[in-house]
């Protein structure tokens, strides 16, 4: 029998396919990419027209050791790589590595890890798209070039360890726009009017003030909205029209990345990170049970809405079997692809519409199960019927004001029946006996006054969104974008809103004066869109390098030359030097955060920069809990008080407490029972997850 090596890049997704492809096959990973840039110097030889200088990478050695090993024992080898730019790239350094043969129909590619797909797969190879991995090695080269070039400058003019990168500086630029418009917003005062009324059954329903003299208007302040009571006040109130109708209220396109990553952040209070991450075991497969591992989603990096003719059938009848023939549409449902979209694979749907979140929970930890339920319910209820409601709209006339009250009703649940993660308005009855021309009773006015308010700032979901619709990064950069700009100080979460720090407000200043190609969002969206040129054959790589490294070199240049020197405002800490009785000042070194004494070079002392974690050491009086390393580099959190005080615990503590003893609660995460919060006294067996900690309360 011949052998066949098929080659992914994780070891959960080889043994899920391995299950699939059985004898005459062997599935080994290459634990993601093997060839990269090198991480000590640019790595591209700009006088050579921009050749890359790839290297294995540090530890990677082995692995291709043993995959050389297997190719030579067999007979077929097939790169099984995920499909998109970033898995052709590391195909096409796979079969260089390993001396395969590019033109040869070595590649395959599925968009969901299942039976069906693999074979299909297996029996239609072909030869690597070198279009596509021009393209992601253009991506990879830009990025190089301006992270590499740019960085340096940063150290020199602000301070050393920052970093810029194409699209992070971007983003940091979307989320200072927005604070600058919150810092120069001046609210204006507006008020409301409303009518408590009775009908002769002494049925109260309210009404609001909806036109004056059949115009829009603007109540400026208490005086004018006295002036409408006083007049409303000396007319009867009478019914002038009743309009009833139907409403349609239609299911949103199943998920892409940006929406799902969006849909996980306000549903489920994920990070883009955090969801990409779980999204990947879905992908890759799980363990369930008697049926196997499987494969639970199709592809997570995806722009498209588009859905498979089969999909579309499995889930018409399952709707049909499970909700009746009026919850499925009569025709399938066809949603329309944005501009700009790459349309490469499906949206990310389950890869059986029968396998529900109840048959597979108990397989899955709570955060995988909670993001199973929310692409699977999201797909369902985007191939089914509208929800239906009957709306009534009351207009009451009082002289020259026109009042309005609005009532609605579910006729019918449609997609509602299954979308349990869809914010649903509640009913409003209005009362019954209302008939034009009868007049009704007015009990008493509610005026309320109101401010206009600032723009908000950007969530995680509302950012991601924003990068989308400005055409900024792909799919598969959303998650690693918002981390990074986190990562690099430039921005910090109060709540769940971004603000710039002032290093992230500076950085950016910087470089919108002295590089504004890089901050624009149009020319990086043009950008993107030849990044996509070149996927397709249109444009060529190395020419579109040329192009933007030439007027970037001189920008650079120009701005060693130019750009001032940036002294940042020290960050004071409340730790006091033990020394000299100074307190000590956040410093930034190689390896990070440290504190210093403000008195150098007269007091050298120094001491580690420690994160609070805003809960006290259960051991010691005085003690809080900090973030430590141990010497193998593993983050651990222990008592500030330290050597006097040993406490220390593995998992993170968070500003929650056990409503046993009154301990704070610890962060722990499992990729088998995934995120729960169990109590820091290892005397106390209390345990529970974010989510019924927050039912609770």
């Amino acid at each position: 029998m011949a052998e066949n090596l098929v080659i992914v890049e994780s070891p959960a997704k080889a043994k899920t396919i391995n299950k699939f492809l059985g004898k005459g096959f062997n599935v080994e990973a290459s634990m993601g990419h093997v060839i990269d840039l090198p991480k000590s110097q640019l790595g591209i030889n700009i006088e050579e027209n921009f050749e890359p200088k790839y290297i294995t990478i540090r530890g990677k050695g082995d692995v291709l050791k043993k995959l050389r090993k297997a190719v030579k024992k067999s007979d077929n080898v097939f790169l099984a790589t995920d499909p998109d730019r970033e898995g052709e790239a590391i195909s096409w350094h796979l079969s260089r590595a390993l001396k395969l043969d590019d033109e040869s129909e070595c590649r395959i590619e599925f968009n969901e890890i299942t039976e069906n797909a693999i074979q299909q797969a297996i029996e239609a190879p072909r030869s690597i798209d070198k279009d596509r991995v021009d393209a992601q090695q253009a991506r990879r080269l830009l990025d190089r070039l301006v992270g590499y070039k740019l960085s340096p400058l940063l150290w020199k003019k602000v301070r050393r360890g920052l970093s810029a990168g194409r699209v992070q500086s971007v983003a940091v630029k979307i989320i200072c726009q927005r604070e600058e418009e919150i810092e120069e917003f001046e609210p204006d005062e507006y008020w409301s009017l409303e009518a408590d009324l009775q009908t002769d059954s002494k049925q109260q329903f309210e009404a609001k003030l909806h036109r004056i003299d059949g115009d829009k208007f603007k109540l400026n302040n208490k005086e004018e909205t006295d002036k409408v009571i006083v007049e409303a006040e000396k007319n009867n109130f009478v019914i002038e029209k009743i309009k009833e109708r139907k409403r349609r209220n239609n299911p949103a396109p199943p998920l892409t990345t940006s929406s799902l990553q969006q849909r996980a952040a306000s549903s489920l209070n994920f990070t883009a990170k955090k969801t990409m991450f779980i999204a990947q075991q879905l992908y890759e497969g799980l363990d369930l049970g008697s049926e196997g591992t499987v494969g639970l989603i199709t592809y997570i990096r995806t722009d498209s809405t588009r859905i498979s003719k089969e999909a579309q059938q499995d889930t018409r009848k399952f709707i049909e079997d499970n909700f009746g023939p009026r919850y499925r549409p009569k025709d399938t449902k066809k949603y329309k692809v944005k501009s700009g979209a790459q349309d490469a694979h499906e949206a990310i749907r389950p890869t059986s519409v029968f396998r529900t979140p109840k048959k597979v929970k108990s397989y899955l930890n709570n955060d995988q199960y909670r993001l199973y339920k929310l692409i699977w319910e999201k797909f369902v209820a985007s191939q089914m019927t509208p929800a239906i409601y009957k709306t009534l709209s009351v207009d009451i006339k009082a002289g020259k004001y026109l009042f309005r009250s609005t009532g609605s009703r579910t006729l019918f649940k449609g997609y509602l029946a299954v979308d349990t993660f869809k914010n649903r308005k509640q009913d409003k009855d209005l009362p019954e006996d209302l008939e034009e021309g009868t007049e009704v009773e007015l009990l008493e006015f509610k005026p309320e006054q109101h401010f206009t308010k600032p723009p908000a700032r950007y969530t995680e979901a509302k950012l991601v969104k924003t990068l989308e619709k400005k055409g900024i990064g792909r799919p598969s950069t959303y998650a690693p974008t918002v981390a990074k700009i986190q990562d690099r100080g430039y921005v910090n979460k109060e709540g769940k809103r971004f603000v710039p720090t002032e290093l992230g407000k500076t950085v950016n200043h910087l470089l919108n004066k002295h590089f504004p190609d890089v901050t624009d969002i149009k020319f990086t969206a043009n950008l993107e869109q030849q990044l996509d040129d070149v996927e397709v054959g249109k444009e060529d790589w190395r020419e579109l390098l040329k192009e933007f490294y030439f007027p970037f070199e001189e920008r650079l240049n120009s701005a060693y030359e130019n750009m001032e020197e940036v002294e940042l405002e020290k960050e004071v800490t409340d730790e006091v030097c033990e020394k000299c009785g100074k307190n000590m000042i956040v410093k930034h070194g190689k390896y990070g955060k440290f504190l210093a004494c403000p008195g150098f070079p007269d007091c050298k002392n120094t001491k580690p920069y420690l994160i609070k974690m805003g809960v006290d050491c259960i051991e010691c009086e005085d003690g809080e809990v900090v973030q430590r390393k141990s010497k193998k580099g593993r983050t651990f959190y222990g008592c500030s008080n330290y050597p006097d005080c040993e406490f220390m615990i593995w998992y993170k503590p968070v500003q929650e407490y056990c409503p046993e003893c009154g301990t704070f609660l610890m962060e722990k995460t499992t990729k088998k029972r995934g995120t729960e919060y169990l109590c820091a006294d290892e005397d106390c067996d209390f345990k529970t997850t974010p989510e019924e900690l927050e039912s609770e309360e």
